[in-house]
């Protein structure tokens, strides 16, 4: 679960301008703390359905942004994906 600092702290390292708080780059960031963290609790309880399927929803959330971010400016999708360490 993230709390209010990480959640700043994720959103000031991946923001593009000052105000931002809702750009491709940063939901994407929060998306992978929150699958992050979530894989480790299906490590630990590997029957626990309803997690697996939010953690599912999420990876699918994060990967149509990734599409998202990849037509609309591939540049800055490298980035994301260098930075988060997202590809092979």
């Amino acid at each position: 679960m993230l709390t209010k600092e990480l959640k700043t702290q994720i959103i000031e390292a991946n923001r593009t301008n000052e105000k931002d708080t809702g750009s491709p780059e940063v939901q994407i960031a929060i998306l992978t703390t929150r699958i992050n963290g979530l894989t480790e609790h299906m490590k630990a309880n590997p029957k626990d359905f309803h997690s697996q399927r939010g953690l599912l929803k999420m990876v699918g959330h994060r990967k149509s942004l990734l599409n998202y971010l990849a037509k609309k400016d591939i540049n800055r999708y490298r980035e994301i994906v260098k930075k988060l360490g997202l590809r092979k």
